[in-house]
């Protein structure tokens, strides 16, 4: 009987942890099918084309906080299959787009349905597995596949892309997507809330809502309009306005759509603090080497994509066993440890160059980087998770979710504009060497990874001062429902 709820509780786990991968895969398999969308759709611009990655970023990481309260009042299971039926419906229409205006309309609307399934899906898993050695060896398995999606994007995208057509990085989601919501139905628990009311905070909603996007929006464009540009600076003061006047709201409000008081719990601040520098490590490093082997090294989209393969199978391996590592040590160690690597390796890639190898400059690199991935993200998940109640964890995985995406645009909007200026300097400096474009854009990769280093040192500092160490790692406190509750 223990061996089949066991069983049970790894089939729920395979079917969420799936319904993540497909909105992982969804950041990143767009990249490699960017020249055929640009071709085939008539895209009058590039700036224009960055739209079809910004539409999905911005109302993600816009609505996942709303997404995830929404899974606390309303039930999981219900607000899980009703996101993957969201992102199956927009993933159907991203694909049969006719115009670049209809592709970033369902583009936002895939984004929109990710908010909604993502943070349920985290919440179904917390509160599946007891908390503990139990819950950190689903964490873990969970912590894998969250981070080989991005690796794992990359290759499918470039196979699709090349053999089939760009169409199909989105028409592979609809027959995944309804897989999910049939096994949902059937094996995973309904969960209903156990708060006492079912109000939404729909005035904080929209504060949220609207505060991260301006921000989100804000950060991707400010490396093409330039920081100091009147237009970005007055994004950025209306983002600071609606966030303080979010805040306020929710002080105000009885049945707040964030209670504040949850930042006192464990470590939720400090482990979603932590998380914005280490995603802004990760984006930055997919973009600039996704660039470096297509545009120097000449590799092909299929190629570029199995250059990354090796991620997926290391963080794989790392993080299917970090439950034990974190059972005896806690997961601080293991979160001040884990911003070596990556500081290691973004240091080993700073040294690419226009006539390297992809074994000699690329690949020790990215191995190191994904010893750390394989670390950071099961341990970071742990330590944003752990304590918290039942009713809140949902919004608790909104939170951490939201803290991925804006660390992910802080990283790629200041890296970006780090590169575009060393690029800049360089043409100025060396005005007649030979094949000036190529080494000044390889000069630009070599700041944004040395920049980006400095995102994993601070990812340390933020670890080893404000993480405070999990005291009875071992220790299995329940709070998972009933079966069938």
């Amino acid at each position: 009987m223990a061996q089949k709820k066991a069983t049970h509780k790894n089939l729920i786990l395979a079917i969420v942890a799936l319904a993540q991968f497909m909105v992982i895969l969804d950041v990143s398999i767009v990249n490699v099918a960017l020249p055929s969308i640009y071709k085939s759709l008539h895209f009058t611009s590039t700036s224009n084309l960055q739209w079809v990655v910004t539409a999905y970023t911005l109302t993600f990481g816009g609505f996942l906080l709303l997404g995830g309260r929404a899974a606390d009042l309303f039930g999981r299971r219900r607000m899980f299959t009703i996101g993957v039926s969201l992102f199956v419906l927009a993933s159907l229409l991203t694909g049969l787009a006719q115009s670049s205006l209809m592709l970033e309309i369902t583009r936002a609307l895939q984004g929109i349905a990710a908010a909604i399934m993502s943070p349920a899906a985290l919440s179904i898993v917390l509160a599946t597995f007891k908390e503990g050695n139990e819950r950190n060896k689903a964490l873990s398995i969970w912590g894998g596949i969250a981070a080989g999606g991005a690796a794992a994007g990359v290759l499918i995208g470039g196979i699709l892309t090349q053999y089939l057509n760009w169409r199909w990085n989105f028409f592979i989601n609809v027959p995944v997507g309804i897989l999910v919501v049939i096994a949902a139905f059937k094996y995973v628990d309904n969960y209903h809330s156990t708060l006492k009311h079912r109000h939404l905070d729909l005035s904080g909603a929209v504060l949220v809502t609207s505060g991260v996007m301006t921000l989100v929006y804000a950060l991707t464009q400010a490396p093409s309009k330039g920081w100091t540009n009147s237009t970005i600076l007055a994004f950025f003061g209306t983002s600071f306005a609606l966030l303080i006047a979010f805040i306020v709201n929710e002080q105000r409000k009885e049945h707040p759509l964030i209670p504040l008081d949850i930042f006192k719990v464990g470590n939720i601040a400090a482990a979603n603090l932590t998380q914005l520098p280490i995603t802004a490590c990760l984006y930055s490093m997919f973009f600039f080497l996704t660039l470096y082997l297509q545009e120097v090294l000449h590799f092909s989209p299929v190629k570029s994509g199995l250059s990354f393969l090796p991620i997926t199978f290391v963080i794989g391996f790392t993080a299917s066993r970090m439950s034990k590592v974190i059972g005896k040590f806690g997961y601080k160690k293991p979160l001040m440890v884990a911003p070596a690597f990556l500081a290691l390796g973004l240091l080993y890639l700073s040294n690419i160059q226009v006539d390297g190898t992809y074994w000699k400059n690329v690949f020790p690199g990215i191995i190191i980087i994904a010893l750390g991935l394989g670390i950071i993200f099961v341990s970071i998940t742990i330590a944003a998770t752990s304590g918290v109640p039942k009713e809140k964890s949902g919004l608790a995985s909104g939170l951490l979710n939201t803290s991925q995406q804006i660390g992910g645009a802080i990283g790629l909007a200041i890296l970006s504009g780090v590169s575009a200026s060393a690029i800049t300097k360089y043409k100025s400096n060396n005005p007649t060497h030979p094949n000036l474009d190529l080494y000044a854009q390889v000069h630009g990769y070599h700041d944004a990874f040395l920049v980006g280093l400095g995102f994993a040192v601070l990812a340390f500092l933020l670890s080893t001062f404000l993480i405070k160490q999990n005291r009875e790692p071992k220790t299995d406190f329940d709070i998972a429902p009933s079966a069938g509750h």
